[in-house]
């Protein structure tokens, strides 16, 4: 009985893989995929540090010493 259980279970779970990999290459959905993956490389709108009032006690930008910390 558990040996038929586990067959069922190992079907399904291929049927499963089988439609995601389906879904996830399926010529329909490439432009958005596409389009998705290029997100993490768009340029973000331009933030003024002065306006939000991030400046330190010496006047510099609060990023500026983070690159002079990573510079080293």
């Amino acid at each position: 009985m558990i040996d038929i259980l586990r067959q069922i279970a190992v079907v399904l779970g291929a049927l499963a893989f089988l439609a995601i990999c389906w879904w996830a290459f399926s010529p329909k959905r490439k432009k958005r995929f596409e389009e998705d993956a290029k997100l993490p490389f768009a340029d973000e709108e331009p933030s003024t540090d002065e306006a939000r009032g991030d400046k330190d006690e010496s006047g510099d930008k609060s990023g500026a010493k983070q690159k002079q910390g990573q510079d080293k």
